[in-house]
């Protein structure tokens, strides 16, 4: 006979939440999207799925992030404060804005703003192309997109495989650093970037 007290419940699974976001997947699969865009969403959010599912793996010594490039450098962001990746397409610019505010683009009905990092770190300029992706970034009060010259894909990173800084790292950039990596992935705080007042967009309709 089972001790129902001794039962541990799944209180790490939000199984709602899961459904969710699945629903979510089918939904943009269903408006037309190219295989290589089917692909690319299922692996972004096969990844959120495995995080949501298995919490105590990424919490022992291990930071999972989305890794980009940003003018010919590697970067990347803990994937807690990814919701999404999205082509860039159909930009709206927006009128009396900072340089780094893009603009906005639709993502499934939501108005998103796009901020491109590149700008905001003063880093070399690069055109866009059609490896330009949006990082949709997110928190429980703020939503918005980062630019990305190109996604490379979501990691595991040891907790030991990173360094404070960088003596080539000055100014903006070494503000929202979490570390960098021995290959020299520079790993951003997207905690700091979601909450800081002068990225932080406010579009009313």
């Amino acid at each position: 006979m089972t001790d129902a007290h001794s039962a541990k419940p799944a209180k790490d699974i939000d199984w709602d939440e899961i459904r969710r976001r699945l629903e979510t997947a089918r939904a943009a699969l269903a408006s037309g999207v190219s295989p290589e865009e089917e692909a690319r969403i299922l692996k972004t959010r096969a990844a959120a799925l495995a995080r949501d599912s298995r919490p105590e793996e990424t919490a022992a010594g291990q930071l999972e992030i989305l890794e980009f490039l940003l003018a010919y450098e590697r970067y990347g962001i803990e994937m807690s404060c990814v919701r999404e990746t999205c082509p860039l397409k159909d930009l709206t610019p927006l009128p009396c804005t900072p340089p780094f505010v893009l603009g906005l683009i639709n993502v499934r009905g939501e108005i998103v703003s796009v901020i491109d990092l590149k700008k905001f770190f003063d880093l070399p300029e690069k055109g866009l192309t059609d490896l330009n992706k949006v990082i949709i970034v997110h928190d429980e009060d703020m939503t918005f997109g980062i630019l990305a010259d190109e996604i490379l894909g979501v990691r595991l990173i040891p907790d030991e495989g990173t360094q404070p800084s960088l003596p080539t790292l000055t100014g903006i950039r070494d503000e929202y650093l979490k570390g960098i990596t021995g290959e020299r992935t520079i790993i951003l705080d997207g905690k700091r970037i979601l909450n800081d007042s002068r990225i932080i967009v406010q579009y009313e309709e």
